[in-house]
């Protein structure tokens, strides 16, 4: 890198209000890949991570395609129990099934939980869920009745 160059990158993190080092990581990382990030940084530090994963829920269906595909490409890094991994895994699996994109390997890599897990301790609804919780979420032994862009 030239003098002139180091100088350009300073002047436009200047001109940006940030420090060249954020900066130029603003420009090598894509933000929906930063916010992903994050957002597994939150989920993983979480008391109550149903907030969290409404958030996620909010923030994968608003990106366009590409957006999506760049942001959930890489194995996030947080440390996630395998509850939140199933989970997580199984709400990007359905939004790309959704859009008839590819699932990103990383997801596949994630065993399926060992016990159900239902979303409500009602046995009156556990036939309910165990016949309408979308695919992604039954492979992985999980029992919702809805996901990505869908509240209850």
């Amino acid at each position: 890198m030239t003098p002139e160059e180091k100088q350009q990158i300073e002047r436009a993190a200047g001109r940006a209000g940030m420090e060249v080092s954020k900066w130029v990581l603003g420009k090598l990382v894509p933000k929906p890949s930063a916010s992903f990030r994050e957002l597994c940084a939150d989920l993983s530090k979480s008391n109550n991570p149903s907030f969290i994963l409404a958030e996620f829920n909010d923030f994968l269906t608003k990106l366009s395609n590409s957006e999506l595909e760049a942001a959930v490409s890489d194995t996030p890094q947080s440390r996630l129990g395998p509850y939140l991994s199933n989970y997580l895994a199984a709400m990007i699996e359905q939004e790309m099934t959704n859009r008839g994109l590819k699932t990103p390997g990383w997801t596949k890599k994630i065993l399926p939980l060992d016990e159900p897990v239902f979303a409500s301790e009602l046995l009156s609804l556990r036939l309910y869920l165990l016949t309408h919780s979308l695919p992604s979420f039954r492979r992985r032994n999980i029992f919702v009745d809805s996901s990505v862009g869908a509240r209850v």
